[in-house]
């Protein structure tokens, strides 16, 4: 229940940007820009791996210094943690203001530069 709940609000947060959809991807409920570029994917024990997280991009820089912050809480996602995105585990205590900044940021990496001033200017 508390997983669905979860769910529930990261969905809030992403679908309340520009231009941006959810379908499953690879079996994992996904956040799409204009329903091509993947900003967010949210896995439960993707192979066996017993965490509830989101995948993002991140800024440069970012991954690498959340992850040697707080390792409990981020970590290098597999496939595509070589690109530079995020693992952050939601089954470790959340800040919704922190995560909700994540979220901005990995829209951010992917949307183009017009659906990021409107989501910047909806704040």
């Amino acid at each position: 229940m508390d997983r669905e709940r979860t769910l529930e609000r990261l969905r809030e947060i992403c679908l309340g940007l520009p231009e941006t959809s959810e379908r499953l991807s690879h079996g994992a409920p996904s956040f799409f820009v204009r329903g091509k570029h993947v900003f967010l994917m949210v896995l439960t024990d993707h192979h066996g791996d017993e965490r509830f997280a989101i995948w993002c991009p991140a800024p440069d820089g970012m991954q690498g210094m959340l992850v040697e912050a707080d390792p409990e809480r981020f970590f290098v996602p597999p496939y595509v943690g070589h690109r530079g995105w995020l693992g952050v585990r939601l089954d470790r205590g959340l800040d919704w203001n922190e995560l909700a900044g994540i979220v901005e940021d990995a829209y951010v990496e992917v949307a183009p530069p017009r659906l990021v001033e409107a989501a910047r200017a909806r704040r």
